[in-house]
């Protein structure tokens, strides 16, 4: 068992599922969804993409920019977030948060996609 392949694996499935956590939230539920999951989803994010430099590979440059697609996503809606918050606190509107849960949606399909590669070319490679 390749444990580079293992640990990249684990923060890209981590990632999808944390990102995953966060849209479920939704913007139509009454409690809005946690600026926390956010701000971790974006970190296992950069960490990802971090396992995946140097990778000189062609899957490897799809899974780089499937992360960078997810990663730049995130960080722009934790920047709308941070925007649109009210000085008092208490959140975002809920036209702000429905921006900010649409962009992370976005990057929730940047992350299936990144997911879909690596699961096929887990099952493409030989042992």
């Amino acid at each position: 068992m390749n444990l580079e392949r293992v640990v990249f694996g684990f923060f890209i499935i981590l990632t999808l599922s944390l990102n995953y956590a966060f849209v479920a939230g939704g913007a139509e539920m009454a409690a809005q969804p946690n600026v926390w999951i956010l701000t971790l989803t974006i970190i296992v994010n950069l960490v990802a993409i971090g396992l995946k430099l140097g990778d000189r590979s062609q899957t490897g440059a799809l899974l780089l920019a499937a992360g960078l697609v997810a990663g730049l996503l995130l960080i722009t809606a934790r920047i709308v977030w941070i925007v649109a918050e009210p000085v008092g606190g208490g959140g975002p509107g809920p036209g702000d948060m429905a921006n900010i849960v649409s962009i992370a949606t976005g990057a929730l399909v940047a992350n299936v996609v990144a997911t879909v590669i690596l699961v096929g070319d887990t099952l493409l490679s030989r042992r």
